[in-house]
């Protein structure tokens, strides 16, 4: 893997993290910069995922977020089959994955985006199996519940 698709798939999943372009590119850069001082240069993708999420930890601890989940529609579940497919606007996609609380985006891109197996995402993220497929399960199910609900009102279909 050449180093502009290590950067690229850094991107990626910096900006599934932290949702916003600007924190991606910061993201990325420290922790290129970090493994480039102890390693020389940036041997795989793993390292560099890692690190990524480490240096995104550290500045979320440091900012001492609370983040309060909306419980509205929590009661209603979807009314959409699974294999349904929908045209979504990707405003409309943005919007819903900034809805899902960072762990469920993270796991979602790693397993989606990335290919990773939940076993993998485990390792990756010091997560338990368990844990990331359950994280998996309710971002999908809010997703689509969230999707779905737009889809009804007729106006984010593309």
């Amino acid at each position: 893997m050449t180093d502009r698709d290590l950067l690229q798939a850094g991107f990626r999943y910096a900006f599934s993290l932290a949702n916003r372009h600007h924190d991606a590119e910061d993201l990325v850069q420290e922790a290129w910069l970090r493994i480039s001082a102890l390693h020389g240069s940036v041997p795989n993708k793993s390292l560099l995922f890692t690190v990524i999420r480490n240096i995104f930890i550290d500045q979320y601890r440091r900012k001492n977020l609370v983040i309060i989940e909306s419980l509205e529609g929590v009661a209603e579940p979807a009314q959409l089959d699974a294999g349904q497919e929908f045209n979504i606007d990707s405003k409309v996609l943005d919007k819903a994955l900034n809805n899902l609380r960072p762990e469920e985006r993270e796991a979602i891109f790693l397993n989606i985006i990335e290919g990773y197996t939940a076993k993998e995402i485990a390792k990756l993220t010091d997560k338990s199996r368990n844990t990331i497929l359950s994280l998996l399960h309710r971002g999908k199910q809010k997703l689509v519940q969230q999707l779905g609900q737009e889809s009804n009102d007729g106006q984010y279909l593309a």
